[in-house]
């Protein structure tokens, strides 16, 4: 559904993005994520055709936007980071308005569904300067759905929020995803946990990383960590845990009730210790307690990820 194939862009000496290159399938929602001043918001304003590109290609459901932009654009639906709202008109006179811009003929249903979708129904009449910031993001939302394209471009869709609106505007997203393919950019990382499936991680003006953000995790663990809490002595438990084959550490990190204590173990990549060491702990009589997997954090994968991805510029 999208293609974007070497893009790069440059202001006077600085470059902006450089051979930024991946493809989105029909149906996919996929993250843009990356620091404030990665290139995030300049690959999305090239992709949509608001800004030209130095080099590379963009083609949105077969069509390239740097060639055709209008035929591109009829297959998408745009909310930047600053929706372009007209303060002055109501939300009905603003959504005609667009319609309008847009070519749409059955302007009356064509709307009424849209509303009913970002939950616009209770200031459809209100003027737009008067709503909260949380509305106006509807409103932005609404403009970027007329027109019923199969692409949406979200930039930054809950910058400024409180956080009653953010999760209101996520499930806005995530209800809208069912039909349509969605890129979601942001540099707020509990947004794509909630609502992507796919990442795509930008620093310096490169893509760095492309993955499931589960798939991202335990690439960056590379060694799994568990914490185990097992019931026995301390100090034979921890000989016996260190013994066991891929077992990298084990660090005793507190002692627990009823003669437990827990451990957290080190393995070697791609080695599941688990159960070899349940055998080996059952026969020697230790129960398990406790069995618990210590994951990396998204925010540690981001880190890490934009940090290398900075050195290499």
């Amino acid at each position: 559904m999208i293609e974007v194939q070497g893009l790069t862009k440059s202001y006077g000496k600085n470059r902006g993005i450089t051979d930024i290159t991946f493809t989105v399938g029909e149906g996919e929602i996929v993250g843009f994520l990356g620091p404030n001043g990665a290139g995030k918001s300049t690959t999305m304003n090239v992709i949509t055709g608001y800004l030209p590109a130095g080099a590379g290609s963009v083609k949105v459901a077969g069509i390239d936007v740097m060639n055709n932009p209008l035929g591109a654009k009829k297959h998408m639906g745009y909310l930047p980071e600053q929706p372009p709202l007209y303060l002055g008109m109501t939300v009905k006179e603003y959504l005609y308005f667009v319609c309008g811009l847009k070519g749409i003929k059955d302007r009356d249903e064509h709307i009424k569904g849209i509303i009913e979708i970002v939950g616009l129904t209770d200031v459809y009449e209100r003027v737009i300067g008067h709503l909260s910031k949380g509305y106006r993001q509807r409103v932005g939302l609404a403009q970027a759905l007329i027109g019923d394209p199969e692409v949406l471009i979200l930039d930054e869709p809950t910058v400024g929020l409180d956080p009653r609106q953010i999760v209101e505007i996520r499930n806005v997203i995530k209800d809208m995803s069912k039909s349509r393919t969605i890129i979601l950019s942001t540099h707020i990382l509990p947004e794509v946990s909630a609502v992507c499936e796919r990442v795509l991680v930008i620093s310096g003006g490169v893509i760095v990383a492309d993955d499931k953000p589960e798939n991202l995790l335990n690439a960056l663990s590379g060694e799994r960590e568990l914490l185990v809490r097992v019931a026995g002595p301390k100090n034979n438990v921890q000989q016996l845990l260190r013994s066991q084959d891929g077992v990298k550490n084990v660090r005793h990190v507190g002692d627990m009730e009823n003669g437990s204590s827990d451990f957290l173990l080190e393995s070697q990549p791609n080695i599941d210790i688990r159960k070899p060491m349940f055998s080996a702990l059952a026969q020697a009589g230790y129960p398990i307690l406790m069995l618990r997997p210590q994951n990396a954090s998204l925010e540690e994968v981001f880190l890490k990820l934009t940090e290398e991805g900075g050195k290499q510029q």
